[in-house]
């Protein structure tokens, strides 16, 4: 097919995501791509995990199987380029994929590694999660918010915030006033009945108290209050992060799959 008859076409954005479609007569959508803001929460609240630069955004984009190999993937990134002057883009694609190939050709620097982990409901024992969230911990305070990622980009700033209803739910710890610990989940807008989880982390001054396992266990059940529809809750970690693995283990989480992040400076 002749690029001439792949049309580029920009959706209006909504929610802070740019979006775009390719389109082939007779009018059908071959591909998409869309711009994301980085969530920050994700890359931990006292050190960055993965090598992302400041000003980044995160790149989807797929191309429907039967339509690859026209240049359509090139032609959705070009649109992309235009509109994001000057930033970085993030692509997480599985290893070894089609995607990984594209990130490859198209001058993506690797950057990291990640495990995807999944939590069922189902799975869980309410009865140890409970007894998880009740245990004391001198000296630190639990607390808890909910309202939209939106509204703020450090996990500080949202506290600050009352808390109202919204996609998100977050469980913090404290000590002496000062936040120390957190884990953060958002209710998947592709999937109702899945949640994103980001965390947790903790303050290197404050770990090996179990924090980290306390703050999770009491963002698991304060999500379920929250949003009963979710079943599942996502977590991803950079694969070098064992002991976050053992982490999620231990509160039940399987292993999903494995991708691999890549970023590429626009001019």
């Amino acid at each position: 097919m002749r690029e001439r008859l792949i049309d580029i076409v920009a959706v209006p954005d909504h929610s802070g995501i740019a979006r775009w479609q390719a389109v082939v007569p007779p009018g059908f959508v071959a591909g998409v791509a869309d711009l994301r803001p980085v969530i920050p929460f994700e890359h931990g609240l006292f050190e960055v995990a993965l090598d992302i630069q400041p000003g980044a955004v995160e790149l989807n984009l797929y191309v429907e199987p039967q339509w690859r190999r026209r240049g359509i993937g090139s032609l959705l990134l070009a649109a992309v380029g235009e509109h994001a002057v000057q930033q970085r883009l993030v692509a997480e694609v599985a290893a070894g994929s089609a995607g990984e190939a594209f990130c490859v050709r198209h001058g993506f620097r690797h950057t990291g590694s990640r495990c995807h982990d999944l939590l069922s409901y189902g799975d869980v024992h309410q009865a140890w999660l409970a007894e998880l969230v009740d245990v004391g911990h001198a000296g630190y305070r639990l607390s808890h918010w909910t309202g939209d990622l939106s509204d703020a980009t450090q996990v500080e700033e949202l506290l600050r915030h009352p808390s109202r209803p919204g996609s998100a739910v977050l469980s913090a710890a404290e000590a002496d006033g000062d936040l120390v610990a957190y884990a953060v989940a958002a209710v998947d807008a592709m999937s109702q009945r899945r949640a994103r989880q980001y965390g947790p982390s903790v303050l290197a001054a404050h770990r090996g108290r179990r924090l980290g396992l306390w703050v999770n266990a009491a963002l698991i059940k304060r999500l379920r209050e929250v949003h009963p529809h979710i079943d599942e809750i996502e977590a991803r970690t950079a694969e070098d992060d064992l002991g976050l693995l053992a982490l999620r283990r231990h509160l039940g989480f399987h292993h999903l799959r494995r991708t691999r992040v890549y970023e590429l400076a626009l001019p």
